[in-house]
Formats: C-alpha cells, sequence, structure tokens
C-alpha cells in the first residue's frame, strides 16, 4: 500500500477502537503511541520497538514508540512525537501526522492515543537503551492480511478479554500494540467499491 492509497482509505468510516465500559475502573493513566509509517521502496512499514528487558512495565514487549503523557504535553499528539524523539530519535519536524484513533482502554490500567504519522524522511534510528532494545520494520501489507492477525478470549479476575497477537518472523507483537495494528488494519480493509 503507497501513501495516496493509505490516506484515501485512513479517512473513511471512522472506527471506535475500545468500548471504554469494558474497563470498569477509574483513574486510567493517559498514554500515546506514535504508528509511525516509513515508505520503503514504494510500500508503507510500520516501525515497532521492543522494550528492553530490565524494564519494570512490560518487559520484552513490542510496542510503539510513546509512553505517559507528561504535565508539559499540549495534548497527545505531543506527546506521541516527544517519545518517539526520545525513543528511537524520530524528529517531530519529521513527521506528519494524518490522524489519531479514539483512546484505547487496558486492562492494566492505560488509556493510550494512537496518533497516525508518515515519516517525510528516512532517518537514522538513534535508540534510547534504557527505553529501547531494538527497532524494526514490518510491510504494512503483512498486518493487512486478516489470516496474520489472531484474537483470544481470556478470564482476568472474574472478567473474559479479548486479546490480539500476531507472529511475525521470529517476533511476537500482542496486547495493546496488536489490538491497535488490528484497528488501523480494519480501517484500510474498506472494499475497493466503497473508495
Amino acid at each position: 500500500m503507497d501513501q495516496a492509497e493509505f490516506r484515501l482509505r485512513f479517512n473513511l468510516h471512522p472506527l471506535a477502537l475500545q468500548d471504554p465500559a469494558a474497563f470498569p475502573h477509574l483513574g486510567l493513566r493517559k498514554a500515546a503511541v506514535l504508528i509511525p509509517l516509513q515508505d520503503i521502496n514504494g510500500e508503507l512499514n510500520l516501525i515497532l520497538t521492543q522494550r528492553p528487558m530490565h524494564l519494570r512495565a512490560h518487559p520484552g514487549q513490542i510496542s510503539f514508540p510513546g509512553g505517559k503523557i507528561e504535565p508539559h504535553d499540549v495534548d497527545a499528539i505531543a506527546a506521541a512525537l516527544r517519545e518517539a524523539e526520545e525513543e528511537i530519535g524520530l524528529s517531530r519536524h519529521n513527521v506528519e501526522v494524518v490522524g489519531t484513533f479514539p483512546a484505547h482502554n487496558t486492562f492494566t490500567g492505560f488509556e493510550i492515543t494512537p496518533v497516525v504519522g508518515i515519516i517525510k524522511q528516512a532517518f537514522d534510528w538513534k535508540l534510547d537503551p534504557g527505553e529501547v532494545a531494538d527497532c524494526f520494520t514490518v510491510p504494512l501489507s503483512f498486518f493487512i492480511e486478516p489470516s496474520h492477525r489472531h484474537q483470544k478470549r481470556f478470564l482476568r479476575q472474574g472478567r473474559y478479554y479479548s486479546v490480539h497477537f500476531i507472529p511475525y518472523q521470529q517476533r511476537f507483537i500482542w496486547g495493546a500494540t496488536a489490538a491497535i495494528i488490528d484497528h488501523l488494519c480494519r480501517q484500510l480493509s474498506i472494499p475497493a467499491d466503497i473508495l
């Protein structure tokens, strides 16, 4: 999928990412992630990171650049861009924000706002070893294929929750990251006759 088709499909029929009523607890911690899309040889790729094993929260997990919305952040977009700059060296001026999705609430107590951005120019990754152990790209076309995205229901503290997961090569993408990818792909998989 190239940038022109992505832009057309992204702006049609927004989908609700997560029903907030599914998570009855209050006091969700607000966070934002950047869904960075980079054109590599005419095809859009997602940039993903892997968290270091020494982190207390979600060690080793695959994620998007992002984190907690700080008091000095103007909004979720500013937070996502700041975090991407800190974590992988992606300058906020090198990202064209094309939109956001509704917040995704997790059973671990976060309200995550996904911010979709297209990288304007290729850049050299500068990973913050305190936040990122590895960084890699995946063609968006891999994720768009429905057979690559999976979902299971699990029981936790007397409630059932849906957990998304996506195996990719030797990696395992799951949880909020996989749910956000699934949402993006459903948004982009609008039937061709609507376009």
